[in-house]
């Protein structure tokens, strides 16, 4: 392996699912030898780094509020009455949505 202008071999392990993937990109381009394609693609492909962590609060926040518009629809059908109290809580909830969903877009610009 001494006179190999690429000495140096590297392994991966795949899914059936992701070798699928692969074939499939690599037949978009002219070429049938997947190391090559492998080399290409770790060298010059794009890598796009997403921050999610002002989608994951996003996520927890509606999961709580979710939660609580829950409640109120239990109450609501238990008693089968709507109370000023509830309507005034769901304007909140629904006003916190868009609170966060503004938020988000907002980072993302």
């Amino acid at each position: 392996m001494a006179t190999r202008k690429r000495n140096i071999q590297l392994k991966i392990w795949v899914t059936e699912e992701e070798r699928k993937l692969i074939e499939q990109k690599m037949a978009q381009l002219p070429t049938n030898q997947i190391g090559a394609y492998m080399r290409k693609m770790a060298i010059d492909g794009y890598v796009i780094y997403t921050d999610t962590t002002n989608i994951k609060e996003f996520t927890g926040e509606l999961q709580i509020i979710g939660k609580n518009i829950n409640q109120i629809a239990k109450r609501v059908n238990s008693t089968s009455a709507i109370y000023q109290e509830d309507i005034a809580e769901l304007k909140t909830r629904l006003n916190e949505i868009w609170q966060l969903q503004r938020r988000i877009l907002s980072a993302l610009h």
